[in-house]
C-alpha cells in the first residue's frame, strides 16, 4: 500500500473516535473514602493512645475478633450479588456451633466426620432455602427469615437449652494457633475472602451470579440460568456461616443456640457498607472487609481510651452515615462535572 493509499484510507475513516471521558479525581477519590476515615481513625488513636493502641497485640486482637463477622459477611456476598438474601445465616451459624461442640464433646465424634457433617448440614440448610426460593417461590427474605426460627429448634434439642463446654482440644486447636504471629481463625478468614473474591470477580460464574442480581430478566435472555446461580449462591451462603459456626465454637470452647443472632446484622451492614467503597454499587469482598476493620478499628480505639460503652454505639452509627454520604457525595459530583452529550467532538 502507497503513502497516498494510507492518506485515502485516513481520510475516509473521518476522525478518530474519542475516548470515553475519565472520571474526576474528586469522584474517583470516593471511591476510597473508607480507607481514607481508617487511616484517619489510626492515626487518632496513634496520637490519642499510644502506648496501647500502637501494638501488635491491637492488631492480633482486631484481627481475631473480627474474623467471624467477616466470614459471615463474606458468605452472603454471593447471595446478595445473585439478588437474594440469607437472613438464616446466623441461626445457621448458631446451630452448627451448637452441633459441632455437641459430637464432639457430647457424642465423642472425631473431628473430621463431627466437621463434615456440620458443614453437611450447613449444605441441607442452603439447599432447603433454595428450593424454598426457586422452586417454591417464596421471596428470599420471607423465606429465610422463616429458616431462621425453625434452625433454633435443632439448636435448642442438641443443646438441651444449656450451654455445650468440654468440647475436645481436637476442636479447640483448630484457632488455637498464632502461625506467623497471626491468629489462625484470621487466616482461615483470609482464606475463605480470596476465594470468593476470585470466584466473583475472575471467573464466569462471578459474571453470571453478578448478572443475575443486576438483571435476572436479561441474563435470564442471554442464556444464564439464573435459578441455578440464586440456588447455589445460597447453598454458599449457608455452606460458609457453618464453617464460621464451628470456628467459633473452636475459639469459644463452648457453645450455645443463641450465639447466631448477634453476627446478622453486623455482617449486612458490612456488606452494604462494603458497596460504597472499592467498587461503589457492586458487592465486593475487598469493600467488605474494608467496612468491618474501619468499624472495628474505631471501637477498639475507643475501649482503649477508656470512653464509655455508648459512645461505640455513637461512633457505628456515624461511621456508617460519614462513610456512605461521602460516597453518595462524590457520585453526585460525578453527575454534575459528567461531560454533556456533545460536549466531546
Amino acid at each position: 500500500m502507497t503513502t497516498t493509499d494510507i492518506a485515502s484510507a485516513e481520510e475516509t475513516a473521518g476522525p478518530p473516535t474519542p475516548s470515553p471521558a475519565r472520571r474526576p479525581w474528586t469522584s474517583q477519590l470516593s471511591d476510597y473514602t473508607g480507607l481514607i476515615i481508617w487511616a484517619a481513625l489510626i492515626a487518632l488513636f496513634a496520637a490519642w493512645v499510644p502506648d496501647t493502641f500502637l501494638t501488635k497485640l491491637t492488631v492480633q486482637t482486631l484481627a481475631g475478633e473480627q474474623a467471624i463477622t467477616a466470614i459471615v459477611a463474606i458468605g452472603v456476598l454471593p447471595a446478595l450479588a445473585a439478588g437474594a438474601f440469607d437472613l438464616s445465616v446466623g441461626a445457621t451459624l448458631g446451630l452448627s456451633a451448637v452441633m459441632v461442640s455437641a459430637l464432639t464433646a457430647d457424642a465423642g465424634m472425631p473431628l473430621l466426620p463431627a466437621v463434615v457433617l456440620t458443614v453437611g448440614a450447613g449444605v441441607l440448610v442452603g439447599s432447603v432455602n433454595a428450593f424454598l426460593v426457586v422452586v417454591v417461590g417464596i421471596d428470599s427474605l420471607i423465606a429465610t427469615l422463616a429458616m431462621s426460627s425453625v434452625l433454633v429448634a435443632p439448636a435448642r434439642a442438641l443443646s438441651h437449652d444449656q450451654i455445650i463446654s468440654g468440647v475436645p482440644d481436637s476442636l479447640t486447636n483448630l484457632t488455637s494457633g498464632m502461625p506467623f504471629g497471626v491468629p489462625a481463625i484470621a487466616l482461615y478468614m483470609f482464606g475463605i475472602a480470596a476465594v470468593v473474591w476470585y470466584v466473583l470477580e475472575h471467573t464466569p460464574l462471578g459474571r453470571r451470579t453478578g448478572a443475575t442480581g443486576a438483571g435476572p430478566d436479561a441474563a435470564r435472555l442471554a442464556g444464564v440460568r439464573t435459578g441455578r446461580v440464586v440456588a447455589g449462591s445460597l447453598v454458599v451462603s449457608s455452606a460458609l456461616a457453618s464453617c464460621a459456626g464451628i470456628l467459633l465454637a473452636s475459639k469459644l470452647s463452648t457453645a450455645t443456640p443463641g450465639l447466631g443472632p448477634a453476627y446478622l446484622l453486623p455482617a449486612f451492614a458490612a456488606a452494604f457498607l462494603g458497596t460504597t467503597q472499592i467498587k461503589p454499587g457492586k458487592f465486593n469482598v475487598v469493600g467488605t472487609l474494608l467496612a468491618i476493620f474501619l468499624l472495628a478499628t474505631g471501637v477498639k480505639g475507643l475501649q482503649l481510651a477508656g470512653t464509655p460503652d455508648w459512645i461505640t454505639d455513637l461512633f457505628n452509627g456515624l461511621a456508617l452515615i460519614i462513610a456512605v454520604g461521602l460516597s453518595l457525595w462524590g457520585g453526585r459530583l460525578l453527575a454534575l462535572v459528567r461531560p454533556r452529550n456533545g460536549d466531546l467532538a
